[in-house]
């Protein structure tokens, strides 16, 4: 016999407090990592941040007359994304406008957690980019250890990466004499996956963030299929591209190059802006990888993860309705 009852009619122990305090842990060797590339300002802005969403939110639920609760952490990991997707010279104020942002406009506007359309910290990222694109696209720093090896004609390796990202110098500099193949060497390839090379904050060190994403699958906060079709698709495409000859690196270099995997695995998997049907993730990794390519190969920004996902984040209600499974009995 069928038992009668109200929903939910699955329960289950994890809350979102304890969810968003496992993605903070595993964003902690990234963050660790990321001091020891580029100093103790990574952990000054990663304050600012993070203690300007956490105001930003009690400030917004008194205004909303609603009870203050800022312990569920949503407020922190907003914040440390926040930071991950800055450079390391930023001036510190750039912190607080884009917390004061991705909060307000990015997640409170639509009614708070849960309700967001867009990702808060990309929504504040993409604010930052807009308003300040100086500051978030040539202020680069070089890591304290490390370089790619070798000397370009006119052209030094630490220049390249002091004044642009991996990624920035295939795009404007893949003329250069040398600098190619210094790309697509594996010395360089190591170096893109330990993190010895420019970029934003919390990008840098793919092994670190590696690492973060296994964490989270193995205690089963995000599911696999959308950092797999993430990847797939973009190693995919640019192989492609790159046997074609119409781009000048590796598709291992465009995968350990920029923020993809802070993108694929902390970004794309949020809860609220994906997809909820196994289908619907699928579509959504693949989406997101198509873009992210286009906007590399073909845009005049050399990376193209954070709006790819924006724009994913767009579809995921289209891409929901299309891929719900068929009710029982129908």
């Amino acid at each position: 016999m069928f038992r009668v009852s109200p929903y939910p009619h699955i329960r289950d122990e994890v809350t979102t407090k304890r969810i968003m305090y496992t993605v903070i842990a595993s964003l902690m060797p990234v963050f660790a990592g990321s001091i020891f590339f580029f100093g103790v300002r990574v952990l000054i802005l990663t304050a600012i941040s993070v203690a300007s969403t956490v105001v930003c939110e009690a400030l917004c639920q008194v205004i909303r007359k609603k009870p203050i609760d800022i312990n569920d952490g949503s407020a922190v990991v907003t914040g440390i994304l926040l930071a991950f997707n800055l450079p390391p010279t930023v001036p510190y104020f750039m912190p607080v406008v884009g917390a004061f942002f991705a909060i307000i406009v990015g997640k409170e506007v639509f009614g708070g957690l849960g309700y967001n359309i867009f990702n808060p910290a990309l929504v504040g990222r993409a604010f930052l980019m807009a308003s300040w694109p100086s500051f978030m696209t040539g202020r680069w720093a070089a890591p304290r250890i490390g370089t790619m090896s070798g000397i370009i004609p006119g052209l030094s390796c630490l220049d390249v990466v002091s004044s642009a990202t991996p990624l920035t110098a295939a795009k404007v500099y893949s003329s250069t004499p040398g600098l190619l193949s210094l790309l697509n060497a594996k010395s360089t390839l190591f170096s893109l996956f330990f993190g010895t090379r420019g970029g934003c904050l919390g990008e840098t060190s793919c092994a670190l963030l590696l690492a973060g994403g296994i964490i989270l699958l193995i205690f089963r906060i995000i599911d696999y299929r959308i950092p797999l079709s993430y990847f797939l698709t973009v190693f995919s495409l640019t192989g492609i591209l790159w046997f074609l000859k119409v781009t000048p690196v590796t598709p291992v270099f465009h995968i350990l190059s920029g923020g993809l995997f802070l993108g694929a695995f902390f970004m794309a998997t949020d809860y609220v802006t994906s997809p909820i049907t196994r289908k619907g993730r699928w579509i959504f990794g693949i989406g997101c990888g198509v873009i992210t390519v286009v906007i590399r190969v073909w845009g005049g920004y050399p990376e193209g993860v954070s709006y790819s996902i924006l724009l994913m984040n767009a579809a995921t209600p289209l891409i929901d309705r299309f891929t719900r499974p068929t009710i029982f009995g129908h």
